[in-house]
Order: structure tokens, then C-alpha cells, then sequence
């Protein structure tokens, strides 16, 4: 197996940077698999003698991200839910009650279908649509109320949301390197 001809643990414990080279030697143990994740960035500093070596760096914030994507379904579904009883019970919106319940039940659908490995790409693609909608939905809102209580903050959970599930998409139909 061909393993890097010089190493640096950096002190942080979520990246790594390895230099390239062309010998056979054995790596710490202590590198774990989310270590091991590669961006390549070009360099033109040598290693022991080797031009144009490669720099990985492997901060792996795409795992990250996808591992807290069920946890983020249910934290979203849980506030959906609770924002549209909250608005209802309030200025009896049945609008925001049906907003809020039928994003509630599609973030309990994201969350189940993200438990199996078979199906974790389609609670991926689910959550994604589901976060796009809403998010679409608060910035039509705070763009048409110009009030920023409650859309701006909505808005920007929202887009979180987003950003988590098209990350943990990603991640999971990317093959394996």
C-alpha cells in the first residue's frame, strides 16, 4: 500500500496534512478513517527530494455535516411543527397550522428514511426539496411583510437546513475514494 514519505498531525483533531511521496512505509494507527478523507490542494514544495508533491489536507466537514443531517430533520420537523400550533393558537392561521404540521410530518419522513443506509439518499433528496420549499416560502414573506419577526429567522434556520441536506446528499452519492 503506498503511504505518504512525511507526515504533520496538526493540533487540531479534525484535519491532517500529508505530503505524498513514493515510499512504502506504515501510518500512525492513530488516523482514523475520517482523517484519511482527501482534498487535494497542488503545491510546489518538495518532500524529501520529490517536486510538485500534494498536499492533502483532510478536514472532513461533508461527513460532519452528514452525520447530524437525521438530527437536524428532527429538530426541524420539531420546530415546524411547534411554530405553526404556536401561530394558530396565537391569530388562528390555519395556514401556518397546515405549514407547520405538513412540515413537521415531511421531517418525520426525512428522519425514518435516513435510518436505513438503502434509502438515506432519498430522505437526503426529501429534506433538501422540503427545506428549499420552505425556505422559498419565509423569503416570499420577510421580501412581501418586510418584517423580519418571524421570516428573517425562519428563513435562516431554513437555509441551515438546506445547507445540511444538500451536504449529506452529496456525501452519500459520492462514491467512496
Amino acid at each position: 500500500m503506498m503511504m505518504p514519505c512525511c507526515a504533520y498531525l496538526s493540533s487540531s483533531s479534525s484535519s491532517v496534512v500529508l505530503l505524498l511521496g513514493h515510499h512504502n512505509t506504515s501510518f500512525s494507527s492513530r488516523v482514523d478513517h475520517y482523517r484519511q478523507q482527501q482534498l487535494l490542494i497542488k503545491t510546489r514544495s518538495p518532500c524529501r527530494g520529490h517536486r510538485n508533491a500534494s498536499v492533502v489536507c483532510s478536514s472532513n466537514y461533508q461527513q460532519l455535516l452528514a452525520d447530524v443531517a437525521p438530527s437536524t430533520s428532527a429538530l426541524y420537523g420539531l420546530l415546524l411543527s411547534s411554530g405553526g400550533l404556536y401561530a394558530f393558537t396565537k391569530s388562528g392561521s390555519k395556514g401556518s397550522l397546515f405549514g407547520g404540521l405538513t412540515g413537521g410530518a415531511l421531517m418525520a419522513a426525512v428522519y425514518i428514511l435516513m435510518q436505513s443506509p438503502e434509502s438515506r439518499s432519498i430522505g437526503d433528496a426529501l429534506g433538501f426539496g422540503s427545506a428549499f420549499l420552505f425556505s422559498s416560502v419565509f423569503g416570499i414573506r420577510l421580501a412581501a411583510t418586510r418584517k423580519l419577526i418571524p421570516a428573517g429567522p425562519l428563513l435562516g434556520v431554513s437555509l441551515c437546513a438546506l445547507l445540511i441536506f444538500v451536504s449529506a446528499y452529496l456525501q452519500d452519492v459520492t462514491p467512496p475514494t
